[in-house]
Formats: C-alpha cells, structure tokens, sequence
C-alpha cells in the first residue's frame, strides 16, 4: 500500500479528490432536476425558487477564502469530513424543507458551507502541489469529477420518480456524506511540501521547476513572476489577478450556473418530457467529462490555446437554443447540450490550471478562495436573473443573448491576460 511519503501517493490524493467532486457536487448540480419538482411542489415562482440556489452560492463563495485559508493551515483530513458532513447533513434535511426559509437553511446555508469546506478550493490547493509538470492533467481529471456530478442528474430524476423527492434527497445526501468523511479521513494527505520528498519526480523539486521556468525566457516580467511568494495581497495588486476573477464571473459565476440551475427547464418549456429533459442535463455531464480528459493537451499547447476554442464551442451551443421551439427534433437539445458541455469541459480546468500556474505557493489556498468568491456573486444572481426574465417575457432568449455575450468577454479577457507571456507552459 502507498505511503503518504511515497511521490505515486499524489495519484491516491487525486483519486479521492475526484471522488469527492462528482459526490459532493452532484448534491449542488441536481438542483436543475429538483428545481422544476419543488416548483410543482409549492406552487412557488421560478425566480423565487431559483433564489436558493443564488443564496447557496453567495453562502458558498463567502466561505471559499476561508476554506482555502483553513487548508493552508489545518490537515486536510480534518477539514474535508467535516465540511462532508454538513454537507450532506444538510441535503438530507432538504427532505423536511416546507417552507423557503428552510431551505435556505438547509440548501443554502449548511450543504453551501459544507462544500466549500469539502469542495473545489480545498481540493485544488491540495492537488495543486502534488502536481506541478502535469498541473493540467491533474486538473483535467479532477474537473471530471465535477462532469461526474452532472451525469447524476439522471440518477436523481430516477430516485425523485420512483421514490419522491424528499427520499431522493435523503439517499443523495447520507450517502455523500458517508462515502467523502471516509475517504478524506482515512487518506487525504497535506501536499509534499511537508514531506522530504518533490511532488511529480523524485529528482525534481519545486523550486527546480519554478527555476525552468525562468530559464526559459530572459524576459523580465517572467523572472520577477517566477520568482514572487506569493500572497494574498500581491496578487490583489496585479491587474492579471482581476482579469481571472472577471472571467471567472463570466463563464463559471453567469454561464455555467444558469445552465446548472435553467437547463433542465429550457428543454421542459419546449415540450420534452422530464425523463428526457433530464438526460440532455446528462448529455451535458458526458461531453464535460470528454472536455475534462482532453484539457490535458494545454500542458502541451498551451492555455490559451485550449480555452479559447472551448468558449467558443460553448457560444456555438447558446446559438442552438435559439432554434429549439418544440419537442420534435430532440437531437437538437443534445447537440446544443453535448457543445456546452464539451466547451465548459474544456475551459473549466485550464481556467483553473492557469490561477494556479501564476499563483501556486504557500497562501495558494486563499488566493484560489478569493478567485472562486469573486466569481460567486456571477453564480449568486444569474440563476435568479434567468428565472426574473423568463417570470416577465414568457421565454428564455433574452438569458441565451446574456450567455452568449459573457462567453465572448471570456475569450477577450483571456487575450488581455495572455499566461503564455507570464508562465509558458513545461512540456518537458
């Protein structure tokens, strides 16, 4: 059995790091399938029921800053269960929910709080420096998971039909909760650097790494970038940091949520049938998934070069929606699904893999917070705006004309940052 001291131990840490992506986040990703149920349920609005899942991301970018700073400083294995538990602690108590303020209890407040503990900022500065060569593989895999934990919507849709949705929010969340707290109790390690040993080569260390950076360029901007610690608060004083954040409101905080929260929905309005809706949400999964393993080649092509065209796919979908007006061509909904997906499942990571490749150090996990809370308030409103607008005009193409305008931000905002001047990429 690998020892945490063992370098191939890095493979164990990504493995459950994956695992706890596509479980603790299908809890957050099926609410595209329970929205329309609890909706039914309590004869709410869609704008109104759509603001717990805003609230749950205000909740959840609030607490990202201090869930990286708690893993900087704190074992993991400590942290992660812990969030585990009020995650899927508060999932289950969903199913007791009759009321919006209870749900904003239990959604958007504990399983929120929970995730961030357990979720995305944790695990990222945690694989982060156990990978450093192949940061974008890693990212790549573990940005699967979150493709994972939307390929469960069909799982929910089958548990809410069969058993009601009170039960299939039991059953989501106990088993969530269970399986993560395991896992990251018995083997979530702290990264390499409390170790005698280098993350991706035994021969090889960090600082070595960082050294090759260097070496390949003389330019100035890439040896004084190289050589920062960084903290926190120099990296609120570089405008690079600001361009991530913005982009990171435009294509996570705006078009990844509103398709979250709104897809499922965009498919029911034209006429498909809610089992069929459901797996076009999966559709979506599947092809983020595909996105995930082929992001790797930005290890080798560089960023930009995968992110680029991975918004541009995902325009490309948002396009095709507009030419869904019924139920009679439902190979068009996998196809506008299977782009998003295929776009996002590209994009995603290599935004990700990028925050890290410019600010990967001790305080990483806080700087990687404050990127996910900037882009939470994207995610706070955008659900609710999407609801708000179809509640007023009847239909959705005003939210599709918001979506396609901040993917073409993304690509701009990219160009403007252009990584490949600060970091190259190692290909060797």
């Amino acid at each position: 059995m690998l020892k945490p001291d063992n370098a191939s131990y890095r493979w164990v840490v990504l493995s459950v790091a994956f695992i706890t992506l596509v479980l603790g986040y299908a809890i957050r990703n099926s609410f595209s399938v329970f929205y329309p149920t609890i909706v039914s349920e309590f004869g709410w609005k869609r704008g109104d029921t759509a603001l717990i899942f805003s609230f749950s991301i205000i909740i959840y970018g609030l607490i990202a800053p201090l869930a990286g700073g708690l893993v900087d400083r704190f074992r993991p294995r400590v942290i992660l269960p812990i969030g585990a538990v009020l995650m899927g602690g508060g999932a289950a108590l969903c199913s007791r929910a009759t009321t919006q303020w209870e749900f904003y209890l239990f959604y958007g407040v504990m399983v929120a709080a929970g995730l961030s503990l357990a979720g995305w900022t944790p695990l990222t500065t945690i694989v982060s420096r156990w990978f450093v060569k192949k940061r974008g593989l890693a990212y790549g895999i573990m940005t699967a998971g979150f493709g994972g934990s939307l390929v469960y919507a069909s799982v929910a849709q089958y548990l809410i039909s069969t058993f009601g949705w009170k039960a299939a929010y039991i059953i989501i969340g106990g088993s969530s909760m269970t399986i993560i707290a395991t896992l990251c109790g018995l083997f979530m390690r702290r990264s390499p650097k409390y170790t005698t040993i280098t993350p991706d080569d035994k021969t090889e260390s960090p600082q070595n790494v960082d050294k090759q950076y260097e070496k390949r360029s003389a330019d100035s901007l890439r040896q004084k970038w190289a050589e920062t610690d960084w903290t926190l608060s120099r990296a609120l004083r570089t405008y690079q940091f600001w361009l991530l954040v913005f982009v990171g409101f435009f294509l996570l905080g705006i078009a990844e949520h509103i398709i979250i929260a709104h897809q499922v929905y965009f498919f029911l309005d034209a006429g498909y049938r809610p089992m069929l809706a459901a797996n076009i949400y999966s559709m979506f999964g599947i092809a983020f998934l595909l996105g995930n393993i082929c992001s790797f080649f930005s290890d080798r092509l560089g960023r930009e070069k995968i992110f680029m065209p991975g918004c541009l796919l995902c325009a490309v979908s948002v396009i095709l929606l507009f030419f869904i007006e019924d139920a009679s061509r439902p190979w068009l909904g996998f196809l506008s699904s299977g782009l998003f997906g295929l776009g996002m499942g590209l994009a995603a990571p290599v935004f990700f893999t990028i925050v890290a490749d410019l600010f990967s150090g001790r305080y990483f996990g806080s700087i990687q917070g404050t990127v996910i809370f900037g882009f939470s308030f994207g995610g706070a409103f955008s659900p609710w705006l999407a609801g708000f607008l179809h509640d007023k005009t009847g239909s959705y193409n005003s939210t599709y004309l918001i979506l396609l305008v901040s993917l073409l931000l993304c690509i701009l905002l990219m160009r403007l940052i252009a990584p490949h001047k600060i970091k190259p990429v190692l290909t060797s």
